[in-house]
């Protein structure tokens, strides 16, 4: 590999599997928001709202998302790689179609709101749809390509940065469940170790009423309405 370091980056690599953990969550919730709104009877109004609100929910933490790896890791990579940064341009990239993508998903969303009716549900479907295959493709490509990088070329602020800006950015009284779609699918030893990096306060609200919120929205979503 040739490539360059700057004197920041001289240590042992950065573990970033809380990257792939994170993004497990997405892959799961845009799978989930495709199959649950295409489910929504005629209609039902009062689903279309739900399922609404919970898309805005999810385009919010994919957006605060990349956002703070669009501020905080690509300019220290660009900067600090050579034949990599071919990598790191093609992240910026794809997080522009992402973008673009879900644009498309948000105009289609307010026709199905307002009426549940099926050929609107079937529009948003499809742009949902066409959101989701441009996501894997960059989830893929990411955790294949660049987090090897970033492990490599970022010390432990830089990359911990990346989620104090999710922190910063994210309204209070959603970053509990954003915590439990995160932590939904992770193993014991994910759990331990993203919830020992959480200050003892958020750790310790997630623990006696955390758990029990995002459980009860789930089962709101999921189930029937």
């Amino acid at each position: 590999m040739t490539s360059r370091t700057t004197p920041g980056q001289v240590g042992p690599p950065v573990d970033t599997h809380d990257m792939v953990v994170t993004h497990r969550a997405f892959r799961r919730e845009s799978r989930l928001l495709v199959s649950l709104i295409a489910a929504v009877p005629d209609g039902d109004m009062r689903r279309a709202r739900q399922l609404a609100g919970h898309l805005r929910w999810y385009r919010l933490g994919l957006h605060n998302h990349h956002q703070g790896e669009d501020e905080l890791i690509w300019p220290l990579l660009r900067a600090r790689v050579n034949l990599e940064a071919d990598a790191v341009l093609r992240m910026e990239t794809q997080h522009e179609r992402i973008a673009q993508s879900l644009d498309e998903v948000m105009r289609a969303l307010p026709a199905w709101q307002a009426s549940a009716s099926v050929p609107e549900r079937d529009q948003l479907v499809a742009a949902l749809t066409g959101h989701r295959a441009v996501l894997l493709e960059h989830l893929d490509d990411e955790e294949a390509h660049l987090l090897p990088v970033a492990g490599h070329h970022l010390n432990r602020a830089e990359w911990d940065a990346l989620g104090e800006h999710f922190l910063a950015t994210t309204p209070k009284r959603q970053l509990l469940i954003f915590l439990g779609a995160v932590l939904e699918e992770a193993d014991m030893s994910e759990r331990a170790s993203m919830l020992t990096a959480m200050p003892a306060v958020p750790r310790w609200i997630w623990r006696t009423a955390g758990q029990q919120i995002y459980a009860r929205r789930i089962r709101h979503l999921r189930g029937r309405p």
